[in-house]
């Protein structure tokens, strides 16, 4: 207690008379001796600054115009980092300026590595205009490098496992989080994760991160009432990804509303963990663009629940698979769930040169014998498909449709099942599956079936169009399936 109270009163006689220059919440970062050199690693100071504002009653610690190097710093309750027009927040380059923090980061990983880190904090935030840097493509080689030279134990070293490469945010069970306006720039790793967050709301931010592997936009995790919105994402992996890897804990409560987003794997997925579940989740009003994988993945392959969930005015351009839902059993004995899930007033335009064009079909539905996918409602669904499927590449027929594997351990992704005997829609261990107002279109001739059902029933399809199939065969063919309202020839 003496040595804190020796400090704020050094800090107090030190900064006192200058605290007045900016008001009395603001506390500018160049009276702590933070240097905007670029060089001079400040990650001492910035604590120390921090520590002293929390102790305070809190404020802003402000970062005018500069480049302020840093390794890993603690946030504290009741301090926001303000970043003004030029500011730049640069992570260090050097694997060992930065904390390793035992917290959960993935379903098997329990430590975690970032740039800046929170954990049982409130009213905490990075605000304004500038930018943090991670400079991940440096750190990352330097991390593979010491991992080469055995310094750091990674046996995977030429790509070092994600828990030792920092993310730029990793904030664990804090409340009232605030990101507005700041851009994140070249992770190492993931950009940012909240993991068992409450009331966050991410609001005008700009991601733009293709530095390394696994550089995921946001991650949200066990999250409750967290909310992202009219921001863009520009990442190498997913762009705003939800998990669950705490059986006792869920996504809850989530609202994903006028976002940009373009990635080179899926552009919005739910659960490659979903140990816990995810409910009462809105995704409206989004974008995605130039995505190798789906546009939207709603999955649960953990045992975890996925329910309740909203989909509506999604538009997607350049994408390799328009919906794709499914429900696995990567744990075995553990069983979900998948349900009461509602799709609708999507566009997507399946294209671009990266993208497997006749794997799978725009839409897949895909649960197990013993899991069921069930009570989903598609209405307003439009996709265009490039077609031209070459009939020599077909392995699967709709006389051998057990020959599909059911790959139950498998990592969930629309090509998970390889070559797929329709182009349109592929369904199957499915109830309770209404599509209302469906357009498919592909734009050559494809040798598949439009849609194809197998162990799907109590489901239907109204207003259907379909443009561009193969000379006058059926559109549509059920297999082991029962009380399908088919669509009008």
């Amino acid at each position: 207690m003496k040595i804190k109270l020796l400090r704020a009163l050094l800090a107090s006689a030190l900064f006192g008379a200058s605290v007045s220059i900016c008001s009395a919440k603001d506390f500018a970062a160049s009276q702590f001796g933070v240097s905007a050199g670029g060089a001079t690693l400040n990650t001492r100071s910035i604590q120390f600054a921090i520590d002293y504002i929390s102790q305070s009653g809190g404020g802003r610690l402000v970062f005018s115009s500069g480049r302020y190097l840093t390794g890993t710093i603690h946030l504290k309750s009741d301090v926001t980092l303000q970043l003004e027009e030029g500011a730049v927040l640069l992570g260090s380059t050097n694997p060992f300026d930065y904390d390793h923090e035992d917290v959960p980061f993935d379903y098997n990983k329990t430590t975690s590595t970032s740039l800046i880190f929170g954990k049982g904090l409130h009213d905490i935030g990075i605000t304004g205009p500038g930018t943090v840097d991670g400079q991940g493509a440096a750190l990352a080689e330097n991390v593979a490098d010491y991992a080469r030279k055995g310094f750091i134990n990674d046996p995977l070293r030429g790509r070092p496992s994600e828990d030792h490469r920092p993310m730029l945010i990793n904030l664990y069970s804090c409340d009232r989080v605030t990101l507005n306006e700041v851009t994140l720039k070249d992770s190492s790793c993931w950009v940012q994760m909240y993991n068992q967050c409450r009331h966050v709301d991410l609001d005008h931010i700009r991601v733009i991160s293709r530095a390394f592997w696994n550089n995921d936009g946001v991650d949200i995790v066990d999250c409750d009432d967290f909310k992202v919105s009219n921001s863009s994402f520009d990442c190498s992996d997913d762009g705003i990804c939800l998990k669950s890897i705490d059986p006792q804990a869920r996504c809850q409560h989530i609202w994903i509303r006028n976002n940009s987003v373009t990635s080179d794997a899926s552009g919005i997925k739910f659960g490659t963990a979903s140990f816990g579940g995810f409910n009462d989740v809105h995704v409206l009003q989004n974008r995605v663009y130039n995505t190798y994988r789906g546009a939207i993945a709603l999955e649960t392959v953990d045992g975890g629940y996925l329910e309740d969930v909203e989909v509506d005015g999604l538009q997607a351009v350049n994408v390799g698979n328009a919906i794709f839902l499914r429900a696995g059993a990567r744990l075995g004995a553990r069983k979900g769930r998948l349900e009461n899930v509602r799709i609708k007033n999507v566009s997507v335009e399946i294209g671009g040169k990266d993208v497997p064009r006749t794997v799978a079909p725009v839409v897949v539905i895909a649960g197990l014998p013993d899991i069921i996918v069930s009570n989903v409602k598609l209405e307003n669904i439009v996709v265009k498909a490039p077609g031209g499927g070459d009939p020599a590449a077909a392995k699967i027929t709709l006389d051998n449709l057990s020959a599909v594997p059911e790959n139950p351990s498998n990592y969930p992704e629309f090509s998970m099942f390889g070559e797929l005997p329709a182009w349109g829609v592929y369904m199957r261990h499915a109830q309770g599956i209404q599509f209302s107002g469906l357009t498919l279109s592909c734009a050559q001739p494809d040798y598949r079936t439009t849609i194809v059902l197998d162990d799907v029933h109590q489901s239907g399809f109204k207003n259907l169009r379909i443009n561009g199939a193969a000379g006058k065969k059926k559109n549509l063919h059920a297999s082991h399936s029962s009380e399908i309202a088919a669509p009008k020839k």
